[in-house]
Parts: C-alpha cells; sequence; structure tokens
C-alpha cells in the first residue's frame, strides 16, 4: 500500500513538472482572463450563458490543478510554507463563491486575480515579484528620504510663492501635490514661468529639485530594484543547477560520511608514526 501511494505520487509529481500539463495551465489562465474581459462588454443572455459555463469548466480545471500539485508534493505542511501556493489556493477557492447574492463583487473581483496565477507558473515573473518585494526595505530608506526633501522644498515654495498662486502653494500639503506634478514633469515650465515673474531666480528652485527627486533619487530606486534582481536571478541559477548562492555545490550525506571514513582511515595511519 505505501509503495502504490509513493507510485501515485511520483507520477502526479512527474505530471505536475511536465511543461505540457504547465503549458496546459498558463493556456486556461489566459482563457480565464479574456473571459473577464469578455465579459465587461454587452453581449446577449445566450452569449453570457455560455461564458458562465466556460468560467464553470475554468473554475474546475483550476481546482483538480490545485489538487495535482498538493497531492504531488511529498510534505503535505511544506506545501503552505511556500507563499506562492498559498496564494494560488486562495484564488481557486475564492473562485469557488457563487457570483449570484450578496457576495458578488468579492467573486468577481477573486476571478480578475485568477491572472496573477500567471505569475506563480512563470519563473521568470516569480523572480521579478521577489526582487520586487525583497526591495521594498530598501526602496523605503530611499522614500523616507525623499519624503524629507519634498518637505523641505513645498515649505520653501509655501512661503515665497503662496501670494503668487495659492492653489498651488496654499499650504505644505498642496504644495507637495504640487511637486509631485513637477517631478513627473506634467506642465512644470508653466508652474516655473509663473513664480519667475515675481522672483526672476526661481528657476534654481524647481531646476535643483528636478536634478534631486528625477535623477538622483529614481535611479537609486532602479538600482536598488537591479541590484535585488541581480541577486534572485543569480539564487535561481544555482538552485537549479543544485549550488549554494555563493557558487559552491551541496554536499551529500554520503560525501560527508565518505570523507569521515577517509580520515578515520588517515589517522589509523598516522598512529604508528607518533613518536612513543
Amino acid at each position: 500500500m505505501p509503495s502504490l501511494v509513493f507510485k501515485t505520487q511520483r507520477r502526479l509529481k512527474k505530471m505536475d513538472r511536465s511543461k505540457i500539463f504547465q503549458g496546459l495551465v498558463i493556456t486556461v489562465i489566459l482563457l480565464s482572463a479574456l473571459l473577464i474581459g469578455a465579459k465587461t462588454y454587452n453581449l446577449s443572455d445566450n452569449v453570457m450563458s455560455l461564458l458562465s459555463v466556460f468560467d464553470l469548466a475554468i473554475t474546475i480545471f483550476f481546482v483538480f490543478e490545485i489538487i495535482i500539485r498538493f497531492l504531488a508534493c511529498p510534505k503535505k505542511k511544506s506545501f503552505f510554507s511556500d507563499g506562492w501556493n498559498i496564494f494560488d489556493t486562495i484564488i481557486v477557492v475564492g473562485s469557488l463563491i457563487p457570483v449570484g447574492g450578496s457576495g458578488v463583487l468579492l467573486a468577481r473581483l477573486l476571478r480578475i486575480f485568477r491572472v496573477l496565477r500567471l505569475v506563480s507558473m512563470v519563473p521568470e515573473l516569480r523572480i521579478l515579484i521577489n526582487a520586487l518585494l525583497k526591495a521594498i526595505p530598501r526602496m523605503g530608506y530611499i522614500a523616507l528620504l525623499m519624503f524629507v526633501i519634498f518637505y523641505i522644498y513645498a515649505a520653501t515654495g509655501s512661503m515665497f510663492f503662496h501670494s503668487i498662486n495659492e492653489t498651488l502653494w496654499g499650504d505644505v500639503s498642496i504644495s507637495m501635490l504640487t511637486l509631485f506634478r513637477i517631478a513627473t514633469f506634467e506642465d512644470w515650465t508653466d508652474v516655473m514661468y509663473e513664480t519667475m515673474t515675481i522672483y526672476p531666480l526661481s528657476w534654481t528652485y524647481y531646476l535643483s529639485f528636478i536634478f534631486l527627486t528625477a535623477f538622483v533619487f529614481l535611479n537609486m530606486m532602479v538600482g536598488t530594484v537591479l541590484e535585488v534582481m541581480s541577486q534572485e536571478h543569480e539564487n535561481y541559477r544555482a538552485e537549479q543547477h543544485g549550488e549554494t548562492p555563493d557558487g559552491g555545490e551541496h554536499a551529500s550525506r554520503a560525501q560527508i560520511q565518505a570523507l569521515e571514513k577517509e580520515l578515520v582511515e588517515i589517522k589509523a595511519l598516522l598512529k604508528p608514526l607518533k613518536p612513543h
């Protein structure tokens, strides 16, 4: 009986890792995305009924797919230690909520999020998302420094330009919104020329702010993401080749035991050579 369970688990694992099955899952995810988009159009009742049947078939397929992945996992507890497996399970279980009734909005939202399952199926997309999530703590310090710069410039702009245009420089909060507009280059020259009529040298205020935000801080953000993404690619490559992230290979238990045996033999040979 245990051998039968082991064989079944091995077959399911082979099926789950096969390119054909993974390609089928990706195809169904894309069809699910097209189905969601099709339901936003004004279609006839017959077409909507047909789309509902397709939606039910896709939901059933996802249920069987997640069951196969769960049964193929040797240790069932380790299945839910992976965040992507938890995400897929929540999306699949949430898709079982009927579209009608009070939970119609929640059911539709969860069906929209089924498109994100494409991320969990494609390793390259997982690397991008993992890199982005790991870069957020580092980017937080850059964002904090940006907020300090925004606040200083907003307070300065409110003090000097308040009388020129109260709509744009009325207080610190409004000034920060104006600075965000300037940082995104949305008609920022109009704002600059308006203040230059009173303060001819105010262009230095805008150019220094743009230099800090659009060039310095933005490049710091991009550099942080690229650094983490490079580390994620290196870790993924190491896992694929059975190596450690620093480039060395994992030593198997048999190799360790063989080395220990050789050390014992060497010690036994060296004993007669020790002086009395």
